[in-house]
């Protein structure tokens, strides 16, 4: 397993859906190419996943404060959150709660298990063959500044006639 922790909560850009995206929790070298994986998610549960980073308290528990509470009432306690498998384009995740005489895994959506992941908190990893199968690499930091450098140079270049037929 992989830990991981969470690097954005953005809009996807073609579709306009919510994207999860996770990063390795070890920090990784600047100036290299960085690994993120993508999970597209639902707007409630990108809203509750923003709410629980922002550590903002709603005057009634949402869904995820409920499973919350109920996991500290029954005696058990959220040891971690996992994303474990990826079949056919769809993320599976448990939640690992550990009560008095056992460890449970909790079948769950990676979306709500971050959300709760969030909210307790506690650690969240991922299965390394989700991983390598599922990560897509970014460009450093230095190569996205160098392409923001060089549209600076087009746009400080470019006339507006250059758009019209």
């Amino acid at each position: 397993m992989i830990e991981v922790r969470i690097a954005s909560v953005n809009a996807d850009a073609t579709s306009g859906q919510p994207v999860l995206l996770l990063k390795p929790l070890e920090h990784e070298v600047d100036g290299q190419d960085a690994r993120l994986l993508p999970i597209w998610i639902g707007q409630p549960e990108a809203s509750a996943i923003m709410l629980g980073l922002q550590g903002i308290d709603l005057p009634r528990p949402m869904t995820h404060d409920l499973l919350r509470g109920l996991i500290d009432q029954l005696g058990y306690v959220v040891l971690r959150v996992e994303v474990t498998r990826l079949e056919g384009g769809t993320y599976f995740a448990a939640i690992i709660v550990r009560g008095e005489e056992r460890v449970l895994a909790i079948d769950a959506r990676p979306s709500d298990a971050v959300a709760l992941a969030v909210r307790i908190p506690c650690a969240i990893f991922v299965a390394e063959d989700v991983w390598e199968a599922a990560a897509v690499t970014v460009r450093a930091v230095d190569d996205a500044e160098e392409e923001l450098e060089r549209f600076r140079e087009f746009l400080d270049h470019v006339d507006p006639s250059d758009f019209t037929s």
